[in-house]
């Protein structure tokens, strides 16, 4: 990747919505240009999708945590591909340690945030930590500075 692509998802991640006209002002670059990098991206796999950030709360899910599940062998929650249907599971991340994996959930209560975690027993032991705010809810990835 070059300056030039990091130039063009600096702008995608900021409004995914500009036009191949609006992006290629702002890179200063010829519209078919734009369009043939933005097509690669998104071809090799750099670009994975367009998205809306929601505001939780907003949407109607004031409870959220991380909860962090011990479970190995065939009932792990790794091997069930149902878990991220739950319309509650926003992440579900293969994690080292002690435990096997992480699970960002949000849910509309804390009775139904309940029904999650016991949900979740069946699986393994799942131990939950409640986000009380998000001083950093995004952030755009960007060149590295190594």
């Amino acid at each position: 990747m070059d300056a030039m692509d990091w130039a063009l998802l600096r702008e995608l991640q900021a409004d995914a919505r500009l036009s191949y006209s609006e992006l290629s002002r702002r890179v200063h670059l010829s519209p078919p240009a734009v369009a043939e990098r933005v097509r690669r991206l998104e071809e090799t796999g750099v670009v994975t999708g367009y998205h809306a950030h929601v505001d939780l709360a907003k949407a109607g899910r004031t409870v959220v945590a991380l909860i962090r599940m011990s479970c190995y062998g065939p009932a792990c929650v790794l091997r069930d591909k149902d878990v991220a249907t739950w319309p509650e599971v926003l992440e579900i991340n293969r994690v080292t340690g002690d435990a096997c994996s992480m699970l960002k959930v949000a849910a509309a209560s804390i009775e139904s945030f309940e029904k999650v975690v016991d949900r979740l027993g069946g699986y393994g032991t799942p131990s939950s930590t409640m986000v009380l705010s998000s001083p950093l809810p995004w952030q755009p990835i960007t060149p590295s500075t190594d």
